[in-house]
């Protein structure tokens, strides 16, 4: 059974930093994009960021997280991670993991999603 589980998430003050996880298991994700989305209260689901599978490979970003947040992996745990830096009180949002065979940014290209994991930026 594929599952994606994500860890990390928490309370912290705007400015401050949070590193979040997503470890699979129940097949290997070498070979498929990894993404972040986020989905705050009353809102729809975005698109934060992805990376390809390819060691070193390309990496996508939102406008409003470019330059703050970075994405990488680690093929061998099959873990991916979402660096957050300089965060703000509107990036306060349940943060969700998925997994795609051929990437993008939007939801409905990804086939496997993590239950997701809660971000609070306090001001």
């Amino acid at each position: 059974q594929e599952q994606l589980v994500e860890s990390g998430g928490g309370l912290v003050q705007a400015g401050g930093s949070l590193r979040l996880s997503c470890a699979a298991s129940g097949r290997t994700f070498s070979t498929y994009y990894m993404g972040w989305f986020r989905q705050a209260p009353g809102k729809e689901r975005e698109f934060v960021a992805a990376i390809s599978w390819r060691i070193g490979g390309r990496t996508l970003y939102a406008d409003s997280v470019k330059g703050r947040f970075t994405i990488s992996r680690d093929n061998a745990k099959n873990t991916v991670y979402l660096q957050m830096n300089s965060l703000k009180p509107e990036d306060t949002a349940d943060y969700y993991c998925a997994a795609a065979q051929f990437g993008g940014t939007t939801w409905s290209a990804y086939d496997y999603w993590g239950q997701g994991t809660q971000v609070t930026v306090s001001s």
